[in-house]
Order: structure tokens, then sequence, then C-alpha cells
């Protein structure tokens, strides 16, 4: 049985924070965290809102260092 919620708790947003990536597997990424939404949640695809937040290597770091430095 589907349990009821409001309308803002039946809209998730989904952040993904990464370094750039080819546009194909950024297709391919918000094809399928949909998809786990729509099953986990019960939801229509069109309610699942995907945000995908780039930042450059050198923007960013790892144990300490840049990843550009890597």
């Amino acid at each position: 049985m589907r349990e009821t919620f409001s309308k803002e708790h039946d809209m998730p947003v989904v952040t993904v924070l990464q370094g750039p990536r080819d546009i194909e597997k950024k297709r391919d990424l918000v094809a399928r965290i949909t998809d786990a939404f729509v099953e986990a949640y019960e939801l229509p695809a069109e309610t699942v809102q995907v945000w995908i937040q780039e930042t450059p290597a050198e923007s960013w770091s790892a144990a300490g260092k840049l990843i550009a430095d890597s």
C-alpha cells in the first residue's frame, strides 16, 4: 500500500556532485536514478528531478590534494 505524502514530498530532488562527464553518461545516470525512485517510491517519472553539479578538477580535492594535481 502506498503511503500518503504531501505534494512536495512526492517530488524528490536528487543532487549529484561530480567532476565533468560526457553527456551520454549523464543521460544514462539520470535515467537510472529516475528509474530507481520510480521503483522504490512508486512515483511517476515526471516527479523525479535530478540536478548534476559539475566541479572542475582544480576546484576539489581528495586526501589533501587537488584532483587536478593527481
